[in-house]
């Protein structure tokens, strides 16, 4: 007599809970991709630099990566004239399409 009385109770159980109705979608909005400029590289960074620093020795050997992950900033690693060792680093910065040194006053190296 156990048993009928637990199938029962376990039908009820079972019916009663798919009686509910599911919840509403909720939408949500797409986010819009983000452009984001490619890292500069050598020959970028030589021009760039030359432009704000004009008086300076050439760049010689420049290496640029992101500053961090997901950070919109790049370093630049550089060395000058006959130096080929990466003694000088730089800050650039995303602006209006273009890089941009983050600090340009303080670029010039001498």
């Amino acid at each position: 007599m156990t048993k009928p009385v637990f199938t029962l109770v376990a039908v009820a159980l079972l019916s009663a809970c798919g009686e509910e109705p599911a919840p509403a979608p909720v939408e949500t909005a797409t986010p819009e991709p983000i452009e984001t400029l490619t890292p500069p590289d050598q020959a970028y960074f030589t021009a760039k630099y030359a432009e704000q620093c004009p008086e300076e020795e050439a760049v010689n050997t420049a290496v640029c990566r992101r500053a961090g992950m997901g950070s919109p900033d790049v370093v630049c690693e550089f060395g000058l004239g006959e130096d080929e060792y990466l003694r000088n680093e730089a800050t650039l910065t995303a602006g209006d399409g273009d890089w941009v040194f983050a600090d340009p006053e303080n670029v010039c190296v001498g």
